[in-house]
């Protein structure tokens, strides 16, 4: 199955679904007129006599160096070729799937000069499922992503590496098995290819959707805590949240209500609870992750506005080519750390629920380390600790990366965005904050579980339900890294928002 893109309208819903679905996509062919006028107009000037950047001249502080017609196709060939100098990890294959299918949006805009044969190939590679092996590392994300991006467009050439059914093949081979034909890029086309934010952008949307994700089973998780340690729901009265009127807050205390809503371990304490308000971690949740929510919602309208834009250089505007710098990645970099922001302040106040989960002086009487016979077992002592570590590391990982930037290309590229570097940490931090509320949601079923015979709401059981299925609760000591890596893993699948009712929900939605 493919999903349908219209240059210039594709949505965050769209994108989520060719990254978690694994689906191919194409453009509208109503794209097809417009591409291919552009590339006309590509082909009329790289056979002319003016000097026109990336057409018939070299790049960036070679820009004055004259190319021959004849040299044009061999000019293309060697920028990609020269360009491919990413190191480190490949990039996950969603990912690089999900680069893809942006770089067909920039492309679809008829404003880059490419011919349709090199879009029906993009097409063609997301189809069959070759995926090129693009390095992680290597751009600083200002003119254009240029090594990863290059190291996507050799593949289109038959050079480099790509992955096919499972195996790690000679991209001319990938391409073979595939029944695909690799293109000789004709005008402009590498310098099309490798200039634009696809790869900074596609890291920055994956981050994105992750924290959206992590944000909601915050919200899941901070219902159970406030059962586990027979919080208060006062905080959550409405017209608290529209006083302030800000959206993210007043969605979060609706989701939180309804969460708990019948719960009978909340009645059980409406009256004469000798404790007068709780700790910021239970009673300022909906402040906090809606914030959090407000930010992300922010950052997902800049990400969606450059997943439709055309960031490479130089661009068709009509009957002229213009030089400008749309390949600078400023908006990308600024999206990226305001997730990671979001990001350390969801696991920031989660770690501080579960330290109050293990702690008998603020649980409202729940046994010292969520554990039936503390002293001989440890119980969650040191999933706590995890979980500061986790968020530790988190906070380091939150500090703006926008705001390094270093000269490069012989000072011609001589401020740069680091988008790249401030999207790719966004995957350590997703993988870190899913552990802290796996661990919360451990605790917290923990707790409520203590506190039968009075039961928590239908809602939340539910999730405890989804959650016991996979691990049992803790009688006494036992190995628990396993425990911990399956609680991640709910939390990343999304199953204890499918059993709260919340899977899909997006703050953006």
């Amino acid at each position: 199955m493919a999903e349908v893109l219209t240059p210039g309208a594709a949505t965050l819903a769209q994108l989520e679904r060719i990254w978690r679905e694994g689906l191919a996509a194409r453009l509208d062919p109503a794209a097809r007129p417009a591409v291919e006028a552009a590339a006309k107009r590509i082909k009329a000037a790289a056979e002319g006599e003016a000097a026109v950047y990336g057409v018939n001249t070299g790049f960036g502080k070679l820009a004055s160096v004259k190319i021959a017609a004849k040299d044009a196709a061999q000019l293309q060939r060697n920028l990609i070729l020269s360009h491919c100098c990413g190191v480190g990890a490949p990039l996950e294959r969603e990912t690089t799937r999900l680069m893809m299918a942006l770089k067909l949006l920039s492309l679809g805009r008829g404003a880059s000069g490419v011919r349709w044969e090199v879009v029906a190939l993009i097409e063609g590679l997301l189809d069959k499922g070759v995926t090129p092996v693009v390095p992680a590392q290597g751009s600083v994300g200002a003119s254009g992503d240029l090594a990863p991006l290059a190291h996507m467009a050799a593949t289109l050439m038959g050079e480099g590496e790509a992955e096919f059914q499972g195996e790690r093949l000679p991209s001319a081979e990938a391409l073979g098995r595939a029944g695909l034909k690799p293109v000789v890029l004709g005008p402009k086309e590498g310098l099309a290819l490798i200039n634009g934010t696809q790869f900074s952008t596609a890291l920055a949307l994956v981050g994105l959707f992750e924290a959206a994700r992590a944000a909601a089973n915050s919200l899941t998780t901070c219902a159970l805590s406030t059962d586990a340690v027979m919080g208060s729901t006062a905080p959550l009265h409405p017209e608290i949240h529209s006083l302030r009127g800000h959206k993210g807050q007043i969605a979060a205390a609706e989701i939180l209500r309804g969460l708990m809503e019948g719960s009978v371990i909340r009645e059980s304490h409406r009256e004469d609870d000798k404790r007068v308000q709780d700790p910021y971690c239970i009673r300022c949740q909906p402040q906090v992750v809606g914030a959090a929510l407000d930010l992300l919602a922010f950052a997902g309208r800049t990400l969606e506005i450059e997943a439709n834009a055309v960031t490479d250089n130089p661009l068709v505007l009509g009957d002229s080519i213009v030089s400008g710098g749309n390949f600078h990645a400023e908006p990308v970099a600024f999206a990226a750390d305001q997730i990671a922001l979001a990001m350390a302040e969801i696991g920031a106040i989660s770690q501080r629920r579960i330290a109050l989960m293990v702690d008998p002086t603020l649980s409202f009487d729940l046994p010292p380390f969520l554990t039936a016979h503390p002293g001989l077992n440890s119980g969650f002592m040191i999933a706590e600790v995890t979980s500061a570590a986790l968020m530790s590391e988190n906070k380091h990982l939150a500090n703006p990366c926008s705001t390094d930037s270093t000269p490069t290309s012989a000072n011609q590229e001589d401020h740069v965005s680091m988008a790249a570097h401030g999207a790719r940490r966004l995957g350590r931090m997703a993988e870190n904050l899913q552990a802290i509320l796996g661990i919360e949601a451990l605790c917290a079923a923990q707790g409520v579980e203590f506190r039968a015979p009075l039961a928590t709401s239908p809602k939340l059981q539910a999730v405890i339900d989804a959650l016991r299925a996979e691990i049992p609760h803790l009688e006494e000591d036992r190995f628990m890294a396993g425990d911990l890596a399956k609680a991640s893993a709910l939390v990343k699948q999304g199953a204890l928002l499918q059993a709260a009712g919340l899977k899909g929900w997006t703050p953006w939605a």
